[in-house]
C-alpha cells in the first residue's frame, strides 16, 4: 500500500477524516472502487447512515417469491402517511430520446397500463440490495420493500427477486461495493449518493437513458434526472428527495400570540417572527427563535447560504462557485441569526440533531428549526402541533431549498433481457404505482409529479421542484468536509463569511481541476 493511502487509513481511524472524505481523497489519487473498498475494510470504521436513506439494521437476504404480498399490499406496523388510493396512470406511447441498447426490449417497454409487468421475458432470478433493509419485515424498509417487491413478483411469474440488506456504515457500503465489483452478486440496488460517482467511473453501473420512456422524462424532475448524469448520461433512477423545510412548533407561537407564516416569507419577516419568538419563560427556560444543524454531512442550514443565488460549485462542477459577494451575502444571512439578531442558542454551529429534536418537541424550547422530511413522520406520530413551512427567500427572490436524493442503479448486467427485467424493477420501484400499491411506500416526497404522498410528507411536496441537490460527483464529500469548518467559523464569529467562503477556493478549484 502506498503511503497516501495509508496516512488516510490512519486518519479515518483515529477519527480525523471521515469515510467519504476518505473516499473522495482515495479516488482523488486515482484508485478504484474496489481498491478503496479493500482499504475501508482495513479500518474498521463506522458511518451514520447516509441523509434521506432509511437506518441502518441488521443485515440479511430473503427471497419473495410471487407468492407473497402482491400489487394492493399493505405494509403494516408502520408511521409512514398513507398515499391516496388510485388506479395506474393510462397507456403510454412508445418513448423519445434514443433507441434501445442491442438486444434489449423497446424502451417502451413498461412504460404504460400496470408499471410492474416487466415486458422483458427475462426468466430468473435478480439480486436487489436495499440500505438498511432487515428481512422477514424485521423494520420498516423491510415490511414495505417486501411488500413492493411481492407486486412486482406476482405480475411477473418468472422472475424471483432476492432482496439483500446491507447497513449505512464502512462495512455495509465495502460489501455492496464488492459485491457490484463481483458482477455476480447484486443486479439493482439503492445506495448513497456519494458511492456512486466511483462506481460509474470504474464501468460497474449502467445507464438508464435507453430504458427512459417519453413518460418517465416528462414525469421525473428534470433537475433530478440531471443530478444523476454523469458526462451526459444518467446513471439512476431517482426515488425521492427529502428537501429542507422550516418546521414550527405552534405551540411556541401560541404562546408568544404570533401568527405562523403562511406560504412564502422573506428573510427580513423571518428575522422578525424568529425575535418574537426568542424569551425566557417565567421558570427560567431560555426559547429561542430558530436553530439549526452545521455539519459536513448536512445541508440543513444552506437554504440561508444559496438564497441570494450562488451555489457551491458551477453547473458542470468543474469551479467553485462560492467566492462570491451573492455567496458571501448568503452566508452573512445565517450568520446574523447568531451574532446580530441572537435568536440562535449559544451552542449553535455545534448542535446535534438528536438535540433540536429533543428541544423542538419535547422541551419546546426551539420555535423553529430546518431539517429534511424524516422527522416529520414521527412527530405527527407522537401528536405533536407543528407545521413544516417554506425556507425564507433571499435576495434572489426565488424560493429554493437543499436536500439529497435516494438512487436506484442497476448493474452493468451483459444480459440484456436481464438489465430490461433490472430497469423495469427500477422503473416500478420509483413510479406513482408503486405508491398506490404498497401503503407508506414513499418515506419522502417523490422524485416524479405524479408520486402523491399524504400528511405529514405532503408538506414537503412543493419544495422539491425547487430543491437544491448536491453535486453527485466522487470529489463532494471532500469538497463539503473542506468547506464545513469555514462556515462553522463564520458562524462563530472567528471570521467574516467573505473570508470564510474565499479561503477555500484555491484548495477546491485543485481538486475540481484534477476530475478525470
Amino acid at each position: 500500500m502506498s503511503p497516501e493511502p495509508r496516512e488516510l487509513m490512519r486518519q479515518v481511524t483515529d477519527g480525523r477524516l471521515s469515510r467519504r472524505a476518505f473516499i473522495a481523497r482515495a479516488a482523488a489519487l486515482g484508485f478504484s472502487a474496489s481498491a478503496i473498498a479493500g482499504f475501508l475494510a482495513a479500518c474498521g470504521t463506522s458511518n451514520p447512515t447516509a441523509a434521506g436513506a432509511p437506518s441502518g439494521g441488521a443485515t440479511g437476504a430473503t427471497s419473495v417469491p410471487a407468492a407473497t404480498a402482491g400489487a394492493g399490499a399493505a405494509a403494516t406496523g408502520t408511521t409512514a402517511p398513507r398515499p391516496p388510493a388510485g388506479s395506474p396512470s393510462a397507456a403510454a406511447t412508445p418513448g423519445a430520446g434514443g433507441a434501445a441498447s442491442p438486444g434489449a426490449a423497446s424502451p417502451a417497454a413498461g412504460g404504460g397500463g400496470n408499471l410492474a409487468v416487466s415486458k422483458s421475458g427475462f426468466k430468473g432470478t435478480l439480486q436487489y440490495w436495499v440500505l438498511g433493509y432487515q428481512p422477514a419485515g424485521g423494520n420498516q424498509t423491510g415490511k414495505l420493500m417486501d411488500a413492493a417487491v411481492g407486486a412486482f413478483t406476482k405480475a411477473n411469474p418468472d422472475i424471483k427477486v432476492e432482496v439483500t440488506g446491507y447497513t449505512g456504515d464502512q462495512a455495509g457500503f465495502t460489501k455492496l461495493t464488492q459485491a457490484v465489483q463481483g458482477g455476480q452478486a447484486v443486479d439493482i440496488f439503492r445506495l448513497p449518493s456519494d458511492i456512486l460517482p466511483l462506481l460509474v467511473q470504474d464501468g460497474l453501473v449502467a445507464p438508464i437513458d435507453d430504458f427512459l420512456t417519453a413518460e418517465d422524462k416528462a414525469d421525473i424532475f428534470p433537475s433530478l434526472l440531471d443530478a444523476v448524469k454523469v458526462k451526459g448520461k444518467a446513471y439512476s433512477w431517482p426515488l425521492w428527495v427529502p428537501p429542507v423545510g422550516m418546521y414550527v412548533n405552534l405551540d411556541i407561537f401560541k404562546e408568544r400570540n404570533v401568527d405562523p407564516p403562511k406560504g412564502q416569507w422573506t428573510y427580513d419577516q423571518f428575522v422578525d417572527v424568529a425575535k418574537k419568538l426568542t424569551f425566557t419563560r417565567a421558570n427560567g427556560d431560555k426559547v429561542y427563535g430558530y436553530t439549526g444543524a452545521i455539519d459536513p454531512g448536512l445541508v440543513n442550514t444552506w437554504p440561508f447560504i444559496i438564497g441570494d443565488g450562488a451555489l457551491p460549485l458551477s453547473q458542470d462542477n468543474t469551479k467553485y462557485t462560492w467566492d462570491t459577494p451573492d455567496a458571501a451575502s448568503g452566508l452573512k444571512k445565517l450568520v446574523d441569526l447568531a451574532q446580530v439578531h441572537k435568536v440562535t442558542p449559544p451552542d449553535f454551529g455545534a448542535q446535534t440533531v438528536a438535540d433540536m429534536g429533543t428541544g423542538f418537541k419535547d422541551k419546546k424550547v426551539f420555535a423553529m428549526y430546518s431539517e429534511p422530511s424524516g422527522a416529520s413522520a414521527g412527530y405527527r406520530a407522537a401528536g405533536m402541533n407543528f407545521d413544516v413551512v417554506d425556507m425564507p427567500v433571499g435576495k434572489s427572490g426565488k424560493p429554493l431549498t437543499a436536500g439529497g436524493i435516494g438512487l436506484i442503479s442497476v448493474a452493468a448486467i451483459k444480459d440484456k433481457a436481464k438489465l430490461q427485467a433490472a430497469m423495469d424493477l427500477g422503473r416500478y420501484l420509483t413510479s406513482a404505482q408503486v405508491g398506490r400499491d404498497v401503503d407508506g411506500y414513499y418515506l419522502a416526497p417523490g422524485a416524479r409529479k405524479s408520486v402523491k404522498v399524504s400528511d405529514p410528507i405532503d408538506k414537503f411536496g412543493p419544495f422539491v421542484e425547487h430543491c437544491y441537490i448536491t453535486p453527485i460527483i466522487a470529489e463532494w464529500p471532500q469538497i463539503r468536509t473542506i468547506l464545513h469548518p469555514q462556515i462553522q467559523n463564520a458562524v462563530f464569529g472567528k471570521i467574516s463569511p467573505e473570508e470564510a467562503l474565499k479561503a477555500p477556493a484555491a484548495e477546491i478549484n485543485g481538486i475540481l481541476a484534477q476530475r478525470k
